[in-house]
């Protein structure tokens, strides 16, 4: 049986998706927080939810890079003149 390689590049890219992801997650908290008014505590106490709304938005990414992998991969392989 083969096994599964995956290349640091796309390690170092998927993690910088992911911290992308998180990143995002976490500004959308400081935006409730400001919004409604509550203790800055829960910068710390929603944590898991951050964690959880930070892979929701990273598989929405991945969905989107499925999407247009093919018009990709027929770009580079299609027909040649």
């Amino acid at each position: 049986m083969k096994d599964l390689v995956i290349s640091q590049k796309r390690l170092k890219s998927e993690l910088f998706i992911w911290t992308f992801s998180f990143a995002i997650a976490f500004l959308l908290n400081i935006y409730a927080i400001l919004k409604y008014n509550n203790s800055w505590l829960e910068l710390l106490t929603q944590l898991h939810i951050v964690l959880i709304l930070s892979l929701v938005i990273y598989f929405i990414f991945v969905l989107i890079r499925l999407l247009f992998w093919p018009t990709k991969f027929l770009k580079n392989n299609g027909p040649k003149s």
